[in-house]
């Protein structure tokens, strides 16, 4: 298993790669950079030895002007090499950000049980944040940094080897303190995004629920364990922020002690006539320069160990895996799959249980959630399915969907009965392409109308949309909206009513044209007006398609062909709707005869 320096290198490969021509600029921009800081002190020791001794205004003017452009010249040259270094590290950490979030979106249902909504920001925003530093100047900035202490000591040796011999023992000091000192914070920045990750799950999860907590009297409770979190952070940071401040405090003594020798020494020999007052100041300048990179070392030090902490935890998530693959494709199946038209699904002896929460003790194996589910649906057939909360009813269509897969048993979807193929030999996306879902939450987005109703697919033309539009009785919604198709909706669809937004889920299902439609009791919340309108879009959805219906109300399921009821994940009773209607010994038959709607949820 590859370990976080190694990550790291792949990193640099995958994300760096694309953008050579930028990194040599960067790295051109950065020599030119060392250069005039190395010729700057030479150009003011020359001015005070000239000053010294007297020379004519002409000189000082030439050196001052000289003085002038070098200074500009590097100000230019750091503002160019702030420019590539932003543009550098958001290209590499968005190029990054993106696998990630398409890579977490390719997880299957189990992973996001376990990891809810606050910690995926934390891992796929604030840590990816953390690298761009790591990405934009950590390598050209080190090695700079590293040529720069090496060129001040060869100049300083070829000024008096006896400086050059002290100040690279400075050098050698101040190196072995940060390489004694530079991995001291990692687990504890480590520990550090762990616990702010956590807060920010907390937060997601309290947040979706505040009208429950203030209805409910849990306002004190959610407090108490929001200043548990916030602690928790503080306390992580601070230790962390510590360790890091230990090592630069450890530099700073350092650095101080370098000062004193250099002056000392350098003191020493101009008293002795040996150097010129303007070969003091240099001294003194150059080991002020030792400073400025031996800081920006340790100061990318403390910063590689914030990165390799996002690294490790984003190279975790990468290394999280799908239970949801393909198979081997069946060239056939895909291509019947292909052609639009009504869907027949098979299950066959499909048995489920959720495992979101790892392997269960032995003593205590899972509870099936489905048991043995063996039925067929022709293809243009309605299926109306009932059950009480909790007999299953979702967990089937979320095993049609490939949201799981089932533990035993097999899943079969075709054209006829006939020529069927098992869904795990589908890709995904021809799969859910050719199956539509309507639920009675409908999530609508910040985005134009458009955009909402084809998924941001351009490729469906605006006539298309607007025919179904006028087919699903939304033309006098349509016609109060300001900008058409352009109008941007609210997140959450503010300002709709549950019966728009019902058909807006309707419309996106038709400009898919899925041949088989799941519909979880899509007017179940609906006043009688708006669920007449509602059901009339529901008749037009079903016509040429196959249907499963989730029915929490007998009435809906006038328009089903065939019915199952389901209770403890057990098929309890399946079979022709007239039949089961007209069979007094039947369950429907005396649901309908009671009119218990309420034993369905």
């Amino acid at each position: 298993m590859k370990n976080t320096y190694q990550h790291a290198r792949d990193l640099f490969k995958t994300y760096l790669a694309p953008h050579k021509g930028q990194v040599a600029v960067l790295g051109l921009l950065i020599l030119a950079n060392l250069g005039l800081q190395l010729l700057i002190p030479q150009i003011m020791r020359l001015f005070i030895d000239a000053v010294v001794g007297g020379s004519p205004l002409g000189l000082l003017t030439r050196l001052g002007a000289a003085f002038l452009v070098a200074a500009l010249s590097q100000q230019g040259i750091a503002i160019g090499s702030a420019y590539y270094t932003q543009h550098l590290g958001w290209s590499a950490t968005n190029a990054l950000r993106e696998d990630l979030t398409r890579h977490a979106l390719n997880l299957d249902m189990r992973f996001h049980k376990a990891h809810p909504p606050g910690e995926m920001i934390s891992r796929i925003d604030s840590d990816i944040t953390t690298l761009n530093d790591f990405f934009s100047q950590f390598l050209l900035n080190l090695l700079a940094n590293f040529l720069l202490v090496l060129a001040v000591l060869i100049v300083l040796y070829l000024e008096d080897w006896r400086i050059g011999l002290v100040l690279t023992g400075f050098a050698l000091v101040a190196l072995l303190v940060l390489t004694r000192f530079r991995n001291i914070a990692v687990p504890h920045w480590e520990a550090e995004r762990k616990a702010e990750a956590n807060f920010f799950s907390f937060l997601e999860e309290r947040l979706n629920g505040t009208v429950d907590i203030r209805a409910n009297g849990g306002r004190s409770y959610t407090l108490q364990q929001f200043f548990a979190h916030t602690q928790e952070m503080y306390q992580r940071s601070i230790k962390a922020g510590f360790m890091v401040n230990y090592m630069l405090n450890a530099m700073f003594l350092v650095f101080a002690m370098g000062t004193a020798i250099s002056l000392g020494v350098s003191g020493s020999l101009y008293l002795n006539g040996a150097l010129t007052i303007g070969t003091v100041y240099i001294v003194y300048q150059y080991n002020r320069m030792l400073e400025t990179p031996l800081e920006e070392i340790s100061r990318q030090l403390s910063n590689i160990q914030k990165s390799l902490a996002s690294i490790k935890r984003v190279f975790e998530l990468f290394d999280q895996q799908t239970e949801i693959t393909a198979a081997p494709p069946d060239p056939q199946i895909e291509s019947l799959l292909q052609e639009s038209g009504p869907l027949a699904v098979k299950f066959d002896h499909v048995s489920f249980f959720y495992d979101d929460q790892g392997e269960a003790p032995a003593q205590a194996p899972l509870e099936n959630v489905l048991q043995d589910i063996n039925f067929t649906l022709n293809s243009g057939e309605v299926l109306g399915l009932l059950g009480r909360t909790g007999s299953g009813k979702s967990t089937l269509t979320r095993l049609l969907f490939r949201l799981y897969n089932p533990q035993t048993g097999m899943i079969h979807i075709g054209p006829t009965e006939q020529r069927m193929g098992d869904i795990q030999h589908i890709p995904l996306t021809l799969l859910r392409r050719r199956i539509g879902m309507v639920t009675q939450n409908i999530e609508l987005f910040h985005a134009s109308v458009r955009d909402n109703l084809t998924f941001f697919d351009r490729f469906i033309p605006d006539e298309r949309i607007l025919d179904v539009i006028q087919l699903l009785g939304l033309e006098a919604w349509y016609s109060r909206l300001q900008g058409g198709l352009d109008a941007v909706l609210p997140s959450g669809g503010g300002g709709l009513s549950a019966g728009e937004a019902q058909l807006l889920a309707f419309t996106r299902v038709f400009l898919h044209d899925p041949g088989l439609i799941v519909l979880d009791e899509a007017s179940s919340r609906l006043d009688p007006a708006t669920e007449a309108r509602v059901e009339c879009a529901v008749k037009q959805l079903l016509a040429g398609r196959t249907a499963l219906i989730i029915a929490h109300r007998l009435k809906t399921l006038e328009v089903a062909d065939k019915i199952m009821i389901l209770e403890n994940g057990l098929i309890v009773e399946y079979g022709d709707r007239l039949t089961l209607t007209r069979n007094s010994q039947s369950r429907f038959h005396n649901l309908l005869r009671t009119g218990l709607d309420e034993v369905l949820t």
